[in-house]
């Protein structure tokens, strides 16, 4: 059950606007800066950083030979059919390479990797002239001989190819993500990475079946996986690994190269689509590209299989359709490839079982290069594929360039696979997203003798969601993710909700909480609760992350609940819930702040579970269907008195419970409505007194809360769809 409640708000500190802002398409250059000076006397600045560079490679076209000496004004962009103004220029030439004074790779110390962390040296302007290239060896998806070809052809390429304008980096991929070698000129350095690949690191990730027996081998295996989300998730891994590498040489303008020695990589119709697209866009913004290497090489892919192999189930072998099979598996696993390198500048190389073109074709096509940057004209920020087509003013020339990039995408222009992939990263993401203010409230009651009900609540400030006025109302929606692990980080809970809301104009919702509420049944232990927010007009996300301890009260002399302060009760009129707070058809919202107003109620509930029976009692049967406890005579004693300045202010009368009035779950429930018109405006400690006289045990525990004076509240309602529910107070 989940319910939805817009509450006053109070207590909350004041959010101020950022002072700043940034977008940006293919990198990371600022081209126009504006200040303003606002009635308080305070400036704001705002920064648009929105140039696209490409790299273009000049030839003749007879001989091959680069064409150097050439102008901005020689080159003309013509972006998805518009012209574009070349704004920055500049020419790479690796025979201009100079020696770079290297620290030491082998012994720990900083390396050419530090020169990107301005560590190195000076400037990165140090890298100008050089070749920036990594060797990416996925290891998870290569079988044993697969690596070993693809290790000899790197251990060729460094031994006879490698030039000193060189700088390389090894990286490798088998159970998770590792830098091998760090960016060096050092061969002695890159051979003993390379001897670390030695063919014998299998990981298990290749891809499984699809759950058809049809032309699969006729041998012990009765049954046919099907691992297709699986595979779907393995070459999510393996894109996110490049979007790794990617995202990591964005501080050099220089063109960067690698070497992608895959054993093929299958995309699930458009599953993986969001993922490539992400892989794409990062490799352009990093100005990356992407060499792919399928290192199975030449396969033959004989009808009936090979002796590797038992024959085939059914007639697919002599239909023809088992080849086919074949052909169409081995096609998908090369097409995301060549997009890949075709997106990103660089080239593929498939059924070839010599890997040394490969590097040949790096070498070449970072001979000599120019950089041209233009911004775009077209300033809708919409994720789309912009089209590009360079021209020179040479007609014994060919140019090479990238075909084009994605265009940045603001949140209102993402696609549902590009938003999901975003709230599931940053519930991943070991940093909190501080966009949004959320707060988080997690309690517990007992359901049976081993499990729990854990109410949570969430408040977001209505100042944090930017509502639209349509009509009379003002309207917004957010999306909630929230994940409960277990000691071990196993996943024992999950919700995943989109909230509409539907304000009238009249409750000023900028004074307002927006409190969600859910729950989970747990067991006792330690649990860990994340919770991700955001509101779908601009994407802004928030985050809140806390422990809670959901006690063994076996363990427990006194085993009372959590202590529910509420100043709302909401009707709720499901049946059969499974939401313990819902009580007589009323739903208790739990007030997260612990602040409430004078002419407000300040409802309590809590429960003590198992109190000990009189000795002088006589217990009678239980009646079909009930607990144990029916009918048990019982003696526990609670008031609930405040504290201001360590004086009593305010005590309840005291109220004696003799039956369990819940004996399914064996309880004695406890429900208070305390006036608060007779308590002045402070801070108190209330503290609630809990005595099982029988068992000779007891409880006192104690929570702050604020009071505060009487305000007339708006008199208008809302909704917020179908599900949920809002109330003002």
């Amino acid at each position: 059950m989940r319910r939805l409640i817009a509450a006053a708000t109070v207590g909350m500190l004041g959010l101020g606007q950022p002072m700043m802002s940034a977008a940006q398409t293919a990198a990371p250059q600022a081209d126009a800066q504006a200040a303003g000076q606002n009635a308080q006397g305070q400036y704001t600045l705002t920064v648009n950083a929105n140039i696209v560079l490409t790299n273009v490679v000049v030839r003749d076209k007879k001989t091959g030979a680069l064409i150097t000496g050439l102008k901005a004004s020689d080159f003309h962009i013509v972006e998805d059919k518009k012209p574009q103004n070349i704004v920055s220029f500049d020419y790479q030439n690796v025979d201009e390479a100079a020696t770079l004074n290297e620290k030491s790779t082998t012994t720990g110390k900083a390396s050419i990797a530090d020169l990107l962390e301005n560590n190195f040296a000076a400037s990165p302007k140090q890298l100008r002239d050089h070749r920036l290239i990594v060797i990416f060896f996925d290891l998870s998806s290569m079988q044993d001989e697969d690596i070993d070809r693809a290790v000899d052809a790197a251990d060729d390429y460094v031994n006879k190819q490698m030039q000193p304008a060189d700088l390389v980096a090894l990286v490798s991929m088998s159970t998770g993500l590792s830098m091998d070698q760090d960016f060096t000129s050092d061969k002695t350095a890159l051979l003993r990475g390379l001897a670390k690949y030695n063919g014998s690191d299998e990981t298990g990730f290749a891809n499984g079946g699809t759950g058809s027996t049809d032309g699969t081998s006729d041998d012990t295996t009765q049954f046919a996986a099907d691992d297709t989300e699986y595979n779907s998730l393995n070459t999510d891994r393996e894109l996110l690994a490049i979007r790794a590498i990617s995202k990591s040489l964005e501080r050099v303008d220089q063109r960067k190269s690698m070497l992608y020695f895959s054993g093929g990589l299958t995309r699930n119709g458009i599953e993986n689509q969001a993922s490539l697209r992400a892989a794409t866009n990062e490799a352009a913004k990093a100005n990356l590209a992407i060499y792919s290497v399928d290192t199975r090489g030449l396969q033959a892919l004989p009808p009936v299989g090979d002796a590797s192999k038992g024959s085939l189930r059914g007639n697919s072998a002599y239909s023809g359709s088992a080849v086919t099979a074949q052909f169409s598996a081995n096609f998908a696993s090369q097409e995301t490839l060549a997009t890949l390198s075709s997106d990103t500048g660089g080239k593929a190389f498939f059924d070839s079982n010599d890997f040394g073109p490969a590097f040949q074709q790096v070498q070449h096509d970072t001979e000599a290069y120019y950089i041209l940057g233009f911004h775009s004209t077209n300033q809708a920020h919409d994720g789309s594929f912009r089209h590009l087509t360079i021209t020179i003013d040479r007609k014994d020339a060919k140019i090479e360039y990238r075909p084009g990039y994605y265009a940045p995408s603001d949140f209102q222009h993402q696609k549902t696979e590009d938003r999901e992939l975003a709230l599931t990263e940053q519930m991943r993401s070991d940093s909190p997203a501080t966009d949004v203010a959320v707060y988080l409230q997690a309690l517990y009651l007992r359901e049976n003798e081993n499990m729990f009900y854990v109410p949570v609540s969430l408040i977001v400030p209505g100042s944090q969601i930017p509502f639209t006025a349509k009509g009379s109302s003002d309207k917004a929606n957010i999306d909630i993710l929230g994940r409960v692990q277990n000691s071990q980080g196993i996943t024992v809970g999950n919700v995943r909700d989109t909230v509409k809301l539907a304000l009238d104009a009249s409750q000023q919702v900028q004074r307002k909480n927006i409190q969600y509420s859910t729950g989970f049944s747990l067991a006792p232990g330690k649990y860990h609760l994340k919770f991700v927010v955001r509101e779908n007009q601009t994407g802004n996300m928030g985050s809140f992350e806390t422990d809670i301890q959901v006690p063994d009260l076996k363990k427990i002399p006194l085993k009372l609940s959590s202590v529910v302060l509420a100043s709302q009760r909401t009707p709720n009129a499901v049946k059969n819930s499974n939401n313990l707070l819902v009580r007589d058809g009323l739903e208790w919202v739990p007030n997260v702040a612990h602040v409430f107003r004078q002419d407000q109620h300040l409802y309590f509930l809590y429960e003590v579970y198992d109190p000990t029976k009189q000795k002088a009692a006589t217990e009678p049967a239980a009646a079909p269907g009930q607990g144990k406890h029916e009918g048990g005579s019982v003696h526990v004693l609670t008031s609930i008195e405040f504290l201001n300045g360590g004086t009593k202010v305010y005590e309840t009368p005291l109220v004696t419970a003799n039956t369990i009035n819940v004996p399914e779950r064996g309880a004695v429930a406890f429900q208070f409505d305390v006036p608060l018109a007779q308590l002045k405006p402070g801070t108190y400690v209330c503290q609630v007194n809990v005595i099982d006289d029988a068992g000779g045990s007891f409880s006192f525990p104690r929570m702050a809360l604020k009071v505060l004076a009487a305000v007339q509240p708006p008199a208008a309602t809302a909704s917020a769809g179908a599900t949920p529910s809002v109330a003002a107070q």
